[in-house]
């Protein structure tokens, strides 16, 4: 006769960190995306995200506050750059403090000899026990 046994043990909730669960993708996209931490720093960032923005010494991203990283201007034909508060605005940053998916269009300077450029960004905070511990975004250029 066939003997089953089977025993129940609690289930345990599995400790998943999900900026290193999203880097891992990230970093490997086709898409232009990018993960920063709940202080803005960037943990991941896909390559193609590095050549929509032309940035510069991009193997040194990781570590990076993502304001350092991009030089936003406002709307204008000037181009000027945006002030803090402005800066605080953009999608990725705004998934943190209002703990809610974002969207918006941002205006980024590229390096010397490269154009300005408009981007569509979507943004979700990440989270981790009740709290937010970052945000995913994707960018287009529009």
């Amino acid at each position: 006769m066939t003997h089953i046994e089977l025993s129940l043990s609690p289930l345990e909730p599995i400790a998943v960190d999900p900026l290193h669960s999203w880097s891992v993708p990230v970093s490997s996209a086709e898409e232009s995306c990018l993960v920063i931490d709940a202080a803005g720093v960037i943990v991941a960032a896909s390559s193609s995200w590095v050549r929509l923005l032309s940035v510069e010494h991009h193997t040194e991203l990781a570590g990076r506050d993502v304001r350092e990283v991009l030089c936003l201007i406002d709307f204008t034909a000037a181009g000027n750059e945006l002030g803090e508060a402005e800066r605080e605005q953009i999608p990725p940053l705004l998934a943190l403090t209002s703990k809610r998916p974002a969207r918006g269009l941002l205006r980024v300077r590229g390096p010397q000899d490269t154009p300005s450029r408009t981007l569509d960004a979507v943004a979700t905070p990440l989270w981790q026990s009740g709290q937010v511990v970052g945000s995913l975004s994707f960018f287009a250029a529009v």
